[in-house]
């Protein structure tokens, strides 16, 4: 074994990968020396392991030839039936007690008449804490059923669902009117929405229709249905004109009258009169501009 771990170096140095010598380029070259490089690593682990597998053989096989008798200090004896219960009436109850444990030395006065094959049953009945644990589930079970079933002091759950829906629905209705006052002439959406419009008209009808008319073919104010737009016809336009107004033509400022979410409806509104062809336009004012 000696031997071969002095060889094994031998002929690592002697291969192409450590030579002074060999080709300078080319992967073909080196696959070989790689090759051998790993084989040298591998049979050296199993050496090494082979090294220590035998000097571990050699140390037991010593241990077994020259082995020492073991001298006890105090003879071992075991403990007769009476020590151990007076050990065990020296160790503190309470625990035995919460468990519903009985000591070693009461067995002999649980155990019962009958027994199989030697086997015998004590009667050793369920412990305190177990017992405590199921009544207090049956006095829930009372509780709830009093609770949910008979008085209905709380609700079940499709109530509780109920009432979720309909918190949240509040929270939205509420989240929704809070961000309608954060609307603008430069945040403002255009929408076909059914509600925006039905509100937008509502808006329209009570606040725009002496200067427009009721379907917005105009009188003092320009004709909203056609093409025609004197500030321009989007909706960030029209948002603009009703906040702010044009004082010298007439037009007064909404800003403090309606909030922002009433007069991006009647902005939406207004744009969807375009094309409805009423009796008796205005003739057309301003640019022409396609939406």
């Amino acid at each position: 074994m000696r031997r071969l771990i002095y060889i094994l170096p031998v002929l690592l140095a002697a291969s192409p990968t450590w030579a002074a010598e060999g080709p300078a380029s080319g992967y073909s070259g080196n696959i070989h020396s790689e090759i051998l490089i790993i084989v040298f690593l591998v049979t050296a682990l199993l050496l090494i392991g082979s090294l220590v597998l035998l000097h571990t053989v050699k140390v037991i096989a010593n241990e077994l030839i020259q082995a020492t008798p073991l001298v006890a200090i105090e003879p071992v004896r075991l403990l007769e039936y009476e020590e151990r219960a007076a050990i065990e009436k020296t160790k503190p109850g309470l625990w035995n007690r919460l468990l519903g444990l009985k000591p070693i030395s009461e067995e002999k006065d649980l155990m019962m008449e009958h027994d199989f094959d030697g086997i015998t049953e004590l009667d050793n009945p369920t412990p305190a804490w177990f017992m405590g644990l199921f009544y207090v589930t049956i006095a829930f079970a009372v509780i709830y059923l009093l609770n949910y079933h008979v008085f209905k002091w709380s609700p079940l759950q499709d109530e509780e669902y109920a009432i979720e829906v309909k918190a949240a629905e509040a929270n939205k209705n509420a989240f929704l009117a809070k961000s309608g006052n954060l609307i603008d002439e430069n945040n403002v959406k255009l929408s076909t929405d059914a509600g925006v419009l039905s509100a937008g008209k509502a808006v329209f009808m009570q606040n725009c229709i002496a200067c427009h008319l009721g379907q917005g073919q105009g009188s003092i104010g320009p004709n909203l249905t056609d093409e025609y737009w004197i500030h321009g016809g989007t909706v960030n336009n029209i948002f603009k004109i009703i906040k702010y107004g044009v004082p010298e033509k007439g037009m007064i400022s909404w800003e403090k009258t309606l909030t922002p979410k009433q007069t991006s409806d009647v902005s939406n509104f207004i744009l969807s009169l375009q094309g409805s062809n009423p009796p008796n336009p205005k003739e057309p004012q301003g640019i022409k501009v396609i939406n």
